[in-house]
């Protein structure tokens, strides 16, 4: 779904109007409908819409995506680590090392 499709849903799912978004975001109604009809906005007015949608915008890393994905969909065991799980951990450890990747 791209994301104007994301904003057009997170509106109705709150039962707002395109006229409701102005006051919420100090965006007239006309460049909100342009925004979700596909048009090209800024970072700025993204989070503002977010903002106003109760919502917030995310950079995820594409290995992570399908975590997330299933995470906010509620599957359970899709994933091999858990999403706080330091991405570092056992890195730069040897197989025979104990010491956590630093030396004595």
């Amino acid at each position: 779904m791209s994301l104007h499709d994301q904003i057009k849903h997170r509106r109705q799912a709150l039962g707002l109007t395109q006229h409701d978004m102005q006051p919420r975001i100090g965006m007239s109604r006309q460049q909100y409908q342009r925004l979700e009809a596909g048009g090209n906005p800024r970072l700025d007015s993204l989070t503002l819409v977010a903002a106003g949608l109760n919502a917030e915008l995310m950079l995820i890393p594409q290995d992570k995506l399908y975590a997330v994905q299933a995470v906010l969909g509620g599957q359970r065991g899709v994933t091999e680590r858990p999403l706080d799980a330091d991405p570092w951990q056992g890195l730069l450890d040897g197989p025979d090392s104990s010491s956590h990747g630093h030396d004595a």
